[in-house]
């Protein structure tokens, strides 16, 4: 199974997909999303898919709209928050070496609990005060904050 990160593929979420889309393209994206369901449905794959769009689409200037320009391309069929696996930003997500994306998951658990530590979430402040370094964003996805 390919961790969320790593997966390019997102089907049966059209109507939250054009929601996150909306907003961008109204320049109204909110501070913080929360994405709730069942295990296993792609909130994570959702989360990793909203990070790239906009760490692709660094400036809310150029912010495409639902009928415009999308990474220097024509929509001709729906739009979607995809970026090509070959793309850098994608491939700089997934080798976790992303700068201006801060991931808190299991991997944050320390010993035998599985949940994320308070230490851990501390670090979300000073990685949020800090200047941006690629794009004008800074973005944290917290996978599964219910653990």
């Amino acid at each position: 199974m390919m961790a969320p990160r790593e997966n390019p593929n997102f089907v049966g979420h059209e109507l939250a997909e054009t929601s996150i889309l909306s907003s961008v393209a109204a320049g109204r994206i909110h501070h913080a999303w929360l994405l709730l369901g069942p295990r296993g449905i792609g909130k994570a794959t959702l989360a990793f898919r909203f990070a790239r769009y906009l760490l692709a689409e660094p400036s809310a200037d150029n912010a495409p709209s639902l009928t415009g320009a999308l990474f220097g391309s024509e929509v001709t069929e729906s739009p979607s928050l995809a970026v090509a696996p070959e793309h850098p930003v994608f491939q700089r997500v997934v080798a976790k070496g992303h700068s201006d994306l801060f991931v808190l998951d299991e991997s944050d658990a320390k010993g035998r609990s599985s949940q994320i530590s308070v230490d851990s979430v501390r670090r979300i402040g000073p990685f949020l005060r800090q200047t941006s370094g690629e794009t004008v964003r800074r973005i944290v996805v917290i996978d599964a904050l219910d653990e």
